[in-house]
């Protein structure tokens, strides 16, 4: 059963971005919103988004969780975690506390809904210090969401960075 739901999210994923229409990238001045020029349907996603960062820069991993869908899958440096479960008992406390130890700015945004689902594509930059080390990163990142009655849930997340020299 797993496999199949595994299966209709990842075509539901397909075809919402491939209906969606183009969008233009979104530059933010560092003041600005950065879900200011997203379509209007896909900006309360993009404000789960922000709330799940600062969630983390806050070291708050049981509000972060909470934006969680139970059945999130986190894609992170080429490994997966299948569920919020997995992911709050592994990776979780330690993406807080490096979102607490660096800064990341959002350089480009977009991001498109489809009915109950929602993408929210993000490119910036980290840097900072971790563990004794200089971090320099660009950043892709990827979260899909559903929206479950009233709130927007994270139902998917792609991470990917890049080390600058």
């Amino acid at each position: 059963m797993a496999r199949i739901s595994n299966t209709l999210r990842m075509a539901a994923l397909g075809t919402l971005l491939a209906l969606a229409p183009p969008l233009e990238a979104h530059h933010p001045p560092a003041a600005q919103s950065k879900s200011g020029s997203l379509p209007v349907s896909a900006q309360g996603a993009a404000a789960t988004v922000d709330a799940f960062h600062a969630a983390l820069r806050r070291g708050n991993t049981a509000a972060a969780a909470a934006l969680l869908a139970d059945n999130a899958i986190i894609y992170e440096s080429g490994g997966v975690e299948r569920s919020k479960a997995e992911y709050a008992a592994h990776h979780l406390p330690a993406d807080a506390a490096f979102s607490r130890a660096t800064t990341a700015v959002v350089s480009s945004r977009s991001g498109a809904t489809l009915g109950n689902l929602a993408w929210i594509a993000s490119e910036g930059r980290t840097t900072g210090t971790w563990n004794g080390k200089p971090i320099d990163l660009v950043t892709t990142e990827t979260m899909v969401l559903r929206k479950i009655g009233k709130a927007w849930k994270i139902v998917h997340i792609h991470w990917s960075s890049e080390k600058q020299s």
